[in-house]
C-alpha cells in the first residue's frame, strides 16, 4: 500500500521530469588539504566545532564548541585571538546524569546559538546539561567575555546537543525552532520578545519535525503591496496527508510574518500567519521523497532575486543519490499567496487530507497585513476576524508543493550524502556572474560546483576531514574570500579560489573554474579580478564551452629507466584529472593487457621483462570537453637493459658493486679450502676415531648370528691398553662401549 501511495503521489514528478537526467557525480579533481591551501584549527580537549558567527566588522570568526567559545583571526584561523570557557557546574552535570543522560557527552554545555546584536554584542546560547541557557557576550580590545546575564533558553536553544534546530535574529528579536521541554516531545517555532508567539502543539502544524534552517527575507522593503517581511522555516516531518502503514517523511517549507502578534481570542499568542508546504526535489532514481538537510539563502540584488539552495539526501538506505535543488522566492511566495489549501475530511470514521475547494475567507488566511488588509480596517494581526484565524488554525497545509525553479535538481550525485551548502557569486572574465556552490558531505569533503546553462560541473572535491568526520557547518566570507568548515574534531579554512594548483594552460581552462584564468604573460593560472576583466587580454577563460584550443600543446617529459632481465618493470602514469583517459603506446603501437603487459590503475606493468621489451613507452592523458578531445599531459619512458656500462655518473657505483662481489667470492673459496685442510689433518692424525673404526670394521669377518653387537662401557685405562691414546688434559672423559643386552653373546665393541 505504501508503494502504491508513493507512486500515486510522486509518480508524475518522477516519471515526467526526464528519465535521461545525467548524474554529475564525478569531480574533475580530487585533492587533499595541504599547508599551502588551507589552515586547520583545533584545541586539545575541545570537540564539536559546529557553531560559527562571521564578524567581518572586527575581523574575527566567533566559533562555538563544547564548553568553549573562540575568537579566531578571519584571515588565518590558526591565530587564536581570544577564548572563553563556559562549562557546566558539577551539580548540574550530576542532575543531568540522574535524569538518564550521558555524564561525559550529553551532560555538557554545547554552544548552539551565536548571533550579532544591533549594538555589536553577541547573543549566545548553550545546551548547559539539558538546561538551555543564554547570555550576552562582547569582543572588545581583543578580549572575549561573557557578561553573566544568563536567562532561560527554553524554546530558544535545544535541550539535546545532538538535536537539529534553527534560529535567526531579526531586528534584535530571536526566532527559533526547537524543543521546549526536556523530553523533546514538544517542538515549536517561536519568537522570543515582548510579543512572544509560537506554533500550536497539534500534528496538523508540526508532526515530529526535524528543523533544518531559518531564513529572513525582507519582502516588505520597496513592496508595492505593502507586504511584510517573512521568516522562512525549513524542516522535515512525518507526512499527515498520506495514508500508509509506515511513516513517510517529507520536506517542508513554512513561513510566518515578522509583524505577526497573534490573534485576540483565537490563536492568542500563536502565529496567525503560519503556513507550510511540501518542498519537492524530484530525483528519478529515488522512489521515496528526498529529505532536506541544509538550506542557503542567496540574493544577488533586491529580495525578488533571492533563491533558496537546499541539499537533500535519501530517507532510506535503498537509495544512494543526494541532490541540490534551488527555489526562487517568487515561486515560493506564489504557493502561499495563491495556492489552494488542504483540509481534513472524515469519511466512514476515516480521516484523510484532501484539497479544499470551498470558500476562502477574506482577508486570506495566513496572509500578512498588507495594503489590502489595511483598507478593510485590519492593521494588526489581533484585528483579524475569527473566521480567518479559525481557517488557518485548521488548515495550515498548502495543497501545492514548492518545486525547483528548473523543475529538476541542479545536481545529483551518487555516493556520499550531502550535509551542508553555501553559495558564492563571482564575476568571470567576460563580465558574466556565476554562482559557485560549496557542498559539504558526510565523508568529510567539500564539493565545488557551478551550473553553466543547465550543465553542472563539479570542479573539484577537497578532502578536509577524515572520512568518518562529516562536515557539520559551512560559512563563507566574501570579504576575505575564504571558506570555513567545521566538524566534530576541527575547523578548516580554505580559499574560495586556488588557481595555483592548475599546472598548465589546458588544466586551467578545462577546469572551467570561474575564479581562475590562464595568463600567457606569466605562464600561470591566476585568480580573476576586476583588473584582468578590464585591461588584460593575455588572460583566457572558457567557462561555458571548456574550449582549450587557444592553449599551446603540452610538453612531454622523458625518463630513462633501466631493468634487469626477468624483473618486473612498473611505468607510472597518473591522468591529469578524474575525467581524463590514459592511453599507452610502445614504439608508437597501442599497448593492450596480455600475459606480458598489464595496465593497472593507469600504470603499466611489464612482467618478466626481457631484452625484447626495450624501447619507447608513451603515456598520453586525454580529456574530452564538449565533444573535443585534448591531450593534457604526455609522459615518455625509454626502457633499457641494465649492462653495467651506463653513464659515467653510475660507473663508480657499478665498479664498487663488482669489487664487493669479487671479494665475497674469494673469501668463500679461501674459507672452503681451510675447512677441507683442517678436516683432512684431523682424519690423518686419528682425531676422528669413529672413521677409523668403520674403515677397520670392513676388514673384520662379519658375525654369523646376524645380531647387533653388545654395548658396554669401558674405562679409559682399558681404552689405553687397547691402543687408544688418552689426552692427559681430558682424563675425565670415558670411552663408551655399546652392547646389545638382548643378545647374550660377545661381539665387537664400538668405542666413542
Amino acid at each position: 500500500m505504501l508503494f502504491l501511495l508513493i507512486l500515486s503521489v510522486w509518480g508524475p514528478a518522477v516519471l515526467t521530469s526526464g528519465q535521461g537526467w545525467p548524474l554529475y557525480s564525478t569531480p574533475r579533481k580530487t585533492v587533499s588539504l595541504s599547508s599551502d591551501r588551507g589552515h586547520v584549527f583545533q584545541e586539545e580537549g575541545v570537540w564539536n566545532y559546529s557553531t560559527m558567527l562571521l564578524r567581518e566588522d572586527t575581523g574575527v570568526l566567533i566559533l562555538g564548541a563544547r564548553e568553549a567559545i573562540f575568537a579566531l583571526d578571519l584571515t588565518n584561523i590558526t591565530h587564536k585571538k581570544a577564548m572563553v570557557k563556559w562549562a557546566v557546574t558539577p551539580d548540574m552535570q550530576k542532575t543531568c546524569s540522574y535524569k538518564g543522560k550521558s555524564l561525559e557527552t550529553e551532560c555538557r554545555n554545547y554552544i548552539r546559538i551565536l548571533h550579532k546584536m544591533p549594538d555589536g554584542r553577541m547573543y549566545v546560547c548553550g545546551t548547559n546539561a539539558f538546561n538551555p541557557t543564554c547570555d550576552l557576550m562582547s569582543y572588545t580590545d581583543g578580549n572575549l567575555a561573557l557578561e553573566n546575564k544568563q536567562n532561560d533558553g527554553k524554546g530558544k536553544c535545544p535541550f539535546d546537543p545532538f538535536q537539529r534546530y534553527a534560529s535567526e535574529l531579526v531586528d534584535g528579536e530571536l526566532y527559533s525552532a526547537t524543543s521546549v521541554n526536556f523530553l523533546g516531545s514538544e517542538l515549536a517555532m517561536m519568537r522570543s520578545s515582548d510579543d512572544t508567539v509560537r506554533t500550536e502543539f497539534i500534528t496538523s502544524w508540526l508532526s515530529e519535525p526535524n528543523f533544518i534552517g531559518m531564513k529572513h527575507v525582507a519582502e516588505g522593503k520597496e513592496n508595492p503591496e505593502g507586504d511584510d517581511d517573512k521568516i522562512y522555516l525549513f524542516f522535515s516531518e512525518t507526512a499527515v496527508e498520506y495514508d500508509s502503514y509506515n511513516k513517510l517523511e517529507v520536506s517542508r517549507v513554512a513561513r510566518v510574518c515578522k509583524g505577526d502578534m497573534g490573534g485576540e481570542r483565537t490563536l492568542q499568542k500563536k502565529w496567525t500567519s503560519f503556513l507550510k508546504a511540501r518542498l519537492d526535489c524530484p530525483v528519478p532514481q529515488s522512489k521515496l521523497p528526498l529529505i532536506i538537510q541544509d538550506v542557503f539563502l542567496f540574493c544577488s540584488g533586491p529580495w525578488r532575486t533571492c533563491v533558496f539552495y537546499g541539499v537533500f539526501t535519501p530517507q532510506t538506505s535503498t537509495s544512494q543519490y543526494s541532490a541540490v535543488c534551488a527555489y526562487g522566492i517568487q515561486d515560493t511566495r506564489k504557493v502561499f499567496s495563491e495556492g489552494k489549501f488542504k483540509t481534513l475530511y472524515n469519511v466512514n470514521s476515516i480521516s484523510k487530507w484532501v484539497t479544499y475547494n470551498g470558500e476562502v475567507p477574506d482577508p486570506r488566511p495566513g496572509a500578512c497585513i498588507n495594503n489590502n488588509a489595511r483598507q478593510k480596517g485590519f492593521s494588526k494581526s489581533v484585528h483579524l476576524p475569527d473566521k480567518t484565524l479559525q481557517f488557518v488554525r485548521d488548515k495550515p497545509l498548502m495543497d501545492q508543493a514548492v518545486t525547483p525553479s528548473s523543475h529538476r535538481p541542479l545536481l545529483v550525485k551518487k555516493g556520499a550524502a550531502f550535509t551542508r551548502i553555501v553559495v558564492a557569486s563571482t564575476t568571470a572574465l567576460d563580465g558574466s556572474s556565476h554562482q559557485v556552490m560549496f557542498i559539504g558531505t558526510a565523508s568529510g569533503s567539500v564539493l565545488k560546483a557551478v551550473d553553466y546553462n543547465g550543465e553542472m560541473v563539479i570542479i573539484e572535491e577537497m578532502q578536509l576531514f577524515n572520512h568518518s568526520d562529516p562536515v557539520k557547518i559551512l560559512r563563507l566570507s566574501t570579504t576575505t574570500g575564504q571558506l570555513y568548515a567545521g566538524s566534530e574534531a576541527a575547523v578548516v579554512q580554505v580559499p574560495l579560489s586556488a588557481c595555483g594548483h592548475y599546472i598548465s594552460c589546458m588544466d586551467c581552462v578545462l577546469a572551467r573554474d570561474p575564479y581562475c584564468g590562464w595568463d600567457f604573460s606569466s605562464n600561470s593560472c591566476i585568480a580573476i579580478n576586476n583588473t584582468h576583466q578590464e585591461t588584460n587580454s593575455e588572460v583566457i577563460q572558457s567557462l561555458r564551452d571548456g574550449n582549450a584550443t587557444h592553449c599551446p600543446p603540452v610538453e612531454s617529459t622523458k625518463t630513462i629507466k633501466n631493468f634487469y632481465p626477468g624483473s618486473m618493470v612498473e611505468l607510472q602514469c597518473q591522468p591529469g584529472s578524474n575525467r581524463a583517459q590514459v592511453k599507452w603506446l610502445v614504439n608508437n603501437h597501442p599497448v593492450k593487457n596480455s600475459n606480458m603487459h598489464h595496465i593497472q590503475q593507469n600504470s603499466l606493468l611489464i612482467l618478466n621483462a626481457t631484452d625484447s621489451d626495450m624501447g619507447h613507452y608513451t603515456c598520453t592523458s586525454e580529456e574530452t570537453s564538449n565533444g573535443k578531445t585534448y591531450v593534457t599531459q604526455i609522459i615518455m619512458y625509454e626502457l633499457r637493459l641494465e649492462d653495467f656500462t651506463g653513464p659515467p655518473s653510475i660507473q663508480p657505483l657499478v665498479k664498487e658493486q663488482q669489487n664487493t662481489l669479487l671479494a665475497l667470492k674469494v673469501l668463500v673459496v679461501i674459507s672452503t679450502l681451510m675447512l677441507f685442510t683442517l678436516v683432512s689433518w684431523n682424519v690423518y692424525k686419528g682425531y676422528f676415531p669413529i672413521l677409523r673404526y668403520f674403515s677397520k670394521a670392513e676388514e673384520r669377518p662379519q658375525s654369523t648370528s646376524g645380531c647387533q653387537e653388545p654395548l658396554q662401557v669401558v674405562n679409559s685405562n682399558k681404552a689405553a691398553s687397547a691402543g687408544y691414546s688418552s689426552n692427559s688434559n681430558n682424563n675425565h672423559n670415558s670411552i663408551i662401549e655399546f652392547h646389545n643386552t638382548g643378545n647374550q653373546h660377545n661381539g665387537d665393541k664400538v668405542l666413542l
